[in-house]
């Protein structure tokens, strides 16, 4: 994004702020859909992403490029709040009759994952990692971030990202291993066949 749009986002111009949320929305939802498997969710963490965004707008850096991964980390932090109020209910949910996935996510949204069952079953295998891993999974491989823009959007280093990602791929091959030799039905959580969902957009272009 150029420096003139950065400052004007900044100064609270409602057209450039307008602008962000049209070029970044879908790439938000997208996001919000692979954590949550919930387009309902999705289009909540959309709209409290980009609330926040508008009130924190001082923040943003007078220089840089894209603020993708400004706008990823605030809806990482949003998805943190949300998980942690699902938490606190967790008692009455379960008293709650189970509630099925959608089962019609168009690929637009769901990429490589090609439908609601697939999602869901990456979802569980992704629940086992660690939250900072799962962090850097999704935003790397889901949201399609390099290393830097990963780093920028959690607020660590760079050297940090690397590691975490490399923990969760070898995490998430043990799983899928562990997966498969479960009884028919089960084990299709990441296969050989979903290699290219996990592989980062750095390892593609290098």
């Amino acid at each position: 994004m150029e420096l003139s749009a950065r400052a004007r986002i900044r100064a609270g111009d409602p057209v450039a702020f307008g602008d962000l949320f049209d070029e970044h929305a879908r790439v938000v939802y997208r996001y919000a859909v692979r954590v949550t498997g919930d387009w309902t969710a999705a289009e909540d963490i959309v709209s409290l992403t980009f609330l926040e965004a508008w009130r924190v707008r001082a923040r943003i850096r007078p220089e840089g490029e894209s603020l993708r991964p400004w706008l990823l980390g605030i809806a990482t932090n949003v998805l943190r709040n949300a998980a942690r109020s699902a938490r606190r209910h967790e008692a009455a949910m379960k008293r709650m009759p189970g509630r099925e996935v959608v089962p019609d996510f168009s690929d637009e949204l769901v990429g490589r994952l090609a439908d609601a069952e697939e999602l869901a079953a990456a979802r569980v295998a992704l629940g086992r990692l660690r939250k900072a891993e799962r962090e850097v999974f999704t935003l790397c491989v889901w949201a399609g971030l390099n290393y830097a823009e990963a780093a920028e959007a959690l607020g660590v280093a760079e050297g940090t990202v690397r590691s975490r990602l490399s923990r969760a791929r070898t995490r998430l091959r043990k799983l899928t291993e562990t997966e498969r030799e479960l009884p028919s039905g089960r084990g299709q959580l990441i296969g050989d066949d979903r290699a290219p969902a996990v592989r980062s957009k750095q390892e593609r272009h290098s």
